[in-house]
C-alpha cells in the first residue's frame, strides 16, 4: 500500500467516526450555542490537539503501554470517568437565569479554558488511545518511515474534525436566538450535562 492509498483509506475510516454523535460533538454544540464563540473554538482545538497527541504518541510506541499494562489503562479510564462526571454535574447544577449565564461567562473565560476542557476531554480517554494503537499501524505503509508516517494520517483526522466541527459551530450559532431565554439555557445545561454524566458513567463500566 503506497502512501497516497493509505492517506484516502484512513481519511474515510475516521471521516465515518468524526461524523458519529458523541462527546465531543455535545460539548461543541453546547458551547457554541450559548454564544461562546472563543471558547468554542478552544473547545475544537483542544479536542484536535488531544487527538494529535494520541496519534504521535502512538507513531512513537508510547501508547501500546496502555494495552501492554492493565494498571496504566485502568488509571487513566478511572481519571477520565470522574473529570467527565464532574465537569457533567458542574453543567447540571448551574442556574438558568440571565445574570447566572452572565456571571458564567466571566468566570469560565475564553479560548483557553474551551481549550484546556477539550484537551483533558480527549487525552483522558483511554478509548482514543486504544483506538489509535489498534487502527493506525494498519495504515503505515510497508518501509515508509513510521514515526512520520503515523504523523501525517493523524493530522489527517485533526483536519477532518476541524473542518466538521466548523459546521457544528455554525449550526448552534443559527440557535444562539432560541437559547437566549433562560428556560432554553437550563434545558442545554441539563441535556449536556447528563450526555457527559453518562459517558463518564460508561468509561467507568466498561469492561
Amino acid at each position: 500500500m503506497e502512501m497516497t492509498t493509505a492517506l484516502w483509506s484512513f481519511a474515510l475510516v475516521v471521516g465515518l467516526l468524526t461524523l458519529t454523535p458523541g462527546l465531543d460533538t455535545a460539548l461543541i454544540l453546547r458551547t457554541s450555542a450559548l454564544g461562546r464563540r472563543r471558547q468554542a473554538w478552544g473547545v475544537v482545538l483542544g479536542i484536535q490537539t488531544g487527538t494529535l497527541i494520541w496519534g504521535t504518541l502512538t507513531s512513537a510506541g508510547v501508547t501500546a503501554l496502555l494495552t501492554a499494562s492493565q494498571v496504566a489503562y485502568e488509571v487513566l479510564r478511572w481519571a477520565g470517568a470522574a473529570y467527565l462526571v464532574w465537569m457533567g454535574v458542574g453543567m447540571l447544577r448551574k442556574r438558568g437565569t440571565e445574570a447566572a449565564a452572565e456571571q458564567e461567562e466571566s468566570v469560565e473565560g475564553g479560548f483557553g479554558h474551551g481549550w484546556r476542557r477539550g484537551t483533558l476531554t480527549n487525552l483522558l480517554n483511554p478509548k482514543v488511545g486504544v483506538f489509535y494503537v489498534a487502527v493506525l499501524p494498519q495504515f503505515i505503509p510497508a518501509g515508509a518511515p513510521h514515526f512520520a508516517a503515523g504523523v501525517a494520517l493523524t493530522c489527517v483526522h485533526v483536519v477532518e474534525g476541524v473542518l466538521w466541527s466548523t459546521l457544528l459551530v455554525g449550526f448552534a450559532r443559527v440557535l444562539r436566538g432560541w437559547l437566549r431565554r433562560p428556560a432554553a439555557r437550563r434545558v442545554m445545561d441539563r441535556v449536556t450535562g447528563a450526555v457527559v454524566v453518562g459517558f463518564g458513567l460508561k468509561l467507568a463500566l466498561a469492561d
